[in-house]
């Protein structure tokens, strides 16, 4: 699907210049085939949304794609919430990613959190602003070493990244890896989060309608 604004009702099967398919493997090797990535972040749409209050996966496709690409590295948001929802991926071999729209309190994050080895935290932020417990933005004990900054309001709207917000989240984040999720359209804006010291971005968009180039890759990662 391609992910717009957060909007995730009105999402869409992805039309993408890297590959004629939108079934989940194809879209993998076109991306593979295009530049040889280590790490694959997925986001399970059903699994996320719970809707009709259930909480149903994808969980036989990824395995899939895990199964064909070994040794690529996946970074699985899955809406995960509580224990029974995490006991569901104990076999997928995968960095389980919590974020923070999935929990009422800081209680019910760090309950969930001290079980799981290594979790990468997204901070989730909306158009109508950031969800999740306010704790988690303002003491950093709380966070794992790896943080996404998730500005959905950016994601797949071509629009740049969330400047502000990078800034004022990377002056409090000292000794942790940021990775910016969310308006990356092109080379100057992976200069510019490289520049800012934040340690990744999550893609999309912009490589399905070819706004960045493998050669932009190889520039950006050596």
């Amino acid at each position: 699907m391609h992910a717009k604004k957060g909007l995730r009702q009105h999402y869409q099967p992805i039309q993408s210049q890297l590959s004629a398919s939108y079934q989940p493997l194809d879209v993998v090797k076109s991306l593979l085939d295009f530049y040889p990535f280590t790490q694959l972040y997925i986001a399970d749409l059903n699994a996320i949304q719970k809707l009709n209050s259930s909480y149903t996966t994808n969980l036989e496709v990824i395995e899939a794609i895990q199964q064909q690409y070994p040794k690529l590295t996946l970074w699985l948001d899955a809406g995960i919430s509580n224990r029974a929802e995490l006991d569901i991926w104990t076999k997928l071999k995968a960095k389980i990613v919590l974020g923070s729209e999935n929990f009422t309190s800081i209680g019910n994050y760090l309950s969930l959190s001290s079980t799981i080895k290594n979790p990468i935290l997204s901070l989730d932020f909306f158009v109508d602003g950031y969800r999740g417990p306010a704790e988690l933005l303002t003491q950093h004990e709380y966070w794992s070493q790896d943080v996404i900054l998730m500005t959905l309001g950016n994601v797949g709207a071509n629009s740049g990244i969330n400047n502000e917000l990078l800034n004022r989240m990377r002056e409090k984040a000292e000794g942790f890896n940021l990775y910016a999720a969310g308006g990356v359209r092109n080379i100057d804006d992976l200069k510019l989060l490289k520049s800012m010291l934040i340690k990744g971005a999550l893609l999309a968009t912009a490589l399905h309608q070819r706004q960045i180039s493998t050669d932009d890759m190889n520039a950006i990662l050596n």
